[in-house]
């Protein structure tokens, strides 16, 4: 009969009858429920109006309510990847739930969508409830900036699988947007202005490389300061991802934003060129900004070739917004109100005749002082 222990599986000691438990093969349910009462008051801040219900239900319930015309909803996926091990060795996890607003709220964006909420997958080795809640609470810190509800999620224990101190987090978040105001490649046009927004550092790509060429041969240690950062090198590199959501929201209220770019993993020039037409290309300055010292330090301490560290770090660059030329200095002021540094990064031009169609993203000149 299943899920009966027969004398092979149940070990026999001559002593007890008592047979398995959950909590003896790895997965312990009272200190799961502790975690959920823990982050509960996290969860619980990072709300909208338009969520139904509370915690604990089978299903988050949002309501569309509002003046909608015709919404379109957005979905993105994604996770934080390995700078979860840069947090699992400091022992500091408070902050990469923010890493994984950014990544999913910052795709969602792109097209113009409102982040409205986000459900979260936490798998552990081993249930530690304050180490769960301080995951939740940096989600819950990022939906809160980000402006969207922490709708629901899953918190599951994996022994066996996993080792006890291990996480792994991921989340799918969703937006609206009016239909006949979704962002896109076809509202590109030759002349138009590429704006950049500065990156907080890393973000959350790159770090297998990062982790390689600081730690495993630079022997660096997390702990120790580092005089071109002003702090340690685990502080610099847990630096959490900018969440930009909301900025770009505003700028698409006050400008003629065509499209955005998340520049994530691929880079700058690889993301920017997903949001170019056929027919066009984006012309990009390097030397309008300095990537920031991490970037150097990884070039230098690892011999990282331009390419190589072009198409696996943002660079200095998080977020790009393509605009009308007429409201290039409208969107530049619209940022610097908000603390975003931001400045021209290039222009949008006709492809050169007998070049591939396919929109491309040129970076041209040297990084001043890099």
């Amino acid at each position: 009969m299943t899920g009966v222990p027969n004398q092979e599986t149940a070990p026999d000691d001559g002593q007890s009858t008592r047979g398995a438990s959950y909590a003896e093969a790895g997965v312990d349910i009272d200190a799961g429920d502790r975690a959920v009462r823990l982050f509960g008051p996290h969860a619980k801040r990072a709300s909208r109006p338009e969520v139904l219900g509370g915690l604990g239900g089978f299903a988050g319930l949002f309501s569309l309510r509002g003046n909608y015309r015709e919404p379109v909803l957005a979905s993105s996926t994604d996770g934080v990847g390995t700078k979860l091990a840069v947090a699992q060795a400091m022992g500091k996890h408070d902050t990469v739930g923010r890493d994984l607003v950014a990544m999913v709220v910052d795709d969602l964006v792109v097209c113009g969508a409102e982040p409205l909420f986000l459900q979260d997958y936490i798998a552990v080795g081993k249930v530690v409830p304050e180490t769960v809640a301080e995951l939740v609470k940096g989600i819950a810190d990022g939906c809160v900036e980000a402006g969207c509800a922490l709708l629901g999620g899953e918190t599951a224990e994996h022994p066996g699988l996993m080792e006890q101190s291990h996480y792994d987090l991921s989340a799918t978040g969703v937006g609206v947007v009016e239909a006949d105001e979704v962002l896109s490649p076809d509202r590109v046009r030759p002349g138009d202005v590429v704006i950049a927004m500065g990156s907080s550092g890393l973000h959350s790509n790159g770090y297998s490389l990062a982790r390689k060429v600081l730690l495993e041969w630079g022997h660096m240690d997390l702990g120790g300061h580092v005089e071109e950062f002003g702090r340690t090198l685990g502080e610099e590199l847990l630096e959490p991802t900018r969440i930009y959501a909301k900025d770009c929201l505003a700028l698409v209220a006050e400008t003629d934003v065509r499209t955005f770019a998340h520049v994530t993993g691929g880079g700058l020039a690889e993301n920017l060129a997903r949001v170019i037409p056929e027919g066009l290309r984006a012309e990009l300055d390097r030397g309008t900004w300095t990537p920031a010292p991490v970037f150097q330090m990884i070039a230098q301490r690892g011999r990282v070739e331009r390419l190589e560290m072009e198409r696996t770090f943002n660079m200095g660059v998080g977020m790009v917004a393509i605009v009308a030329p007429e409201d290039t200095d409208r969107a530049l002021a619209v940022l610097t109100a908000r603390h975003i540094d931001s400045w021209v990064l290039g222009t949008v031009k006709k492809s050169h005749e007998g070049r591939d169609s396919a929109g491309e993203a040129d970076l041209h000149g040297e990084h001043p002082r890099f």
